[in-house]
């Protein structure tokens, strides 16, 4: 077991941490109705500073900051068994970056992502936004999943993405700017949903 696999380890049986005190709300340019402006909060139990946790049932991401606290942002997350879980880092950085659909993206909607199969260049119609962090992995290389931003705040707290997690562009370029290259990356489980009985 190597360094990341032991604090994503002991990170996941941490849970969610708890929020104690929200400080420097930031004033984002176009104000989003309804979406909670990136802030500082203090954390009931501390991460390491200078990295990135993804939390898919809060439906928020935090950037860790020393002596326990964080920048939190609401997201999106991946749906159903697109989310996918571990310990990653920060391979690539793009801004206004162009996008191309996987090859499991446009056999499962190719409706959808067929014509897309040769790339679209950057700009504010892309599905990745004004940002994207490339999530990569010492095995795998870029596992093609990214943070990236989205125009479309109706998807944000929301399980609706190809796996991806999502920020408004707004909240995506103030945390983009933050985050530096090799930075980890910790996406935490989902908690399992009961059958009804």
């Amino acid at each position: 077991m190597n360094r990341r696999e032991m604090i994503a380890g002991g990170l996941a049986l941490a849970g969610t941490p708890a929020l104690v005190r929200a400080q420097n709300q930031v004033q984002t340019e176009a104000e989003v109705p309804g979406l909670m402006a990136p802030h500082i909060v203090e954390l009931a139990q501390p991460l390491p500073p200078y990295q990135v946790h993804v939390f898919p049932d809060a439906f928020r991401l935090y950037w860790t900051l020393p002596d326990g606290f964080a920048w939190v942002y609401p997201i999106r997350v991946g749906r159903d068994n697109l989310y996918e879980t571990g310990t990653f880092y920060v391979g690539a950085k793009k801004e206004w970056p162009s996008w191309t659909p996987t090859p499991g993206m446009i056999e499962r909607e190719p409706e959808k992502y067929k014509q897309y199969e040769d790339g679209m260049p950057g700009g504010p119609d892309n599905p990745l936004g004004a940002r994207a962090l490339y999530l990569f992995t010492e095995e795998r290389g870029d596992t093609f999943l990214r943070i990236h931003g989205t125009n479309d705040p109706a998807t944000i707290g929301r399980a609706v993405s190809n796996g991806c997690a999502g920020l408004v562009n707004e909240h995506m370029t103030h945390l983009y700017d933050k985050v530096p290259m090799n930075s980890l990356v910790v996406l935490y489980p989902k908690r399992p949903t009961s059958a009804a009985s």
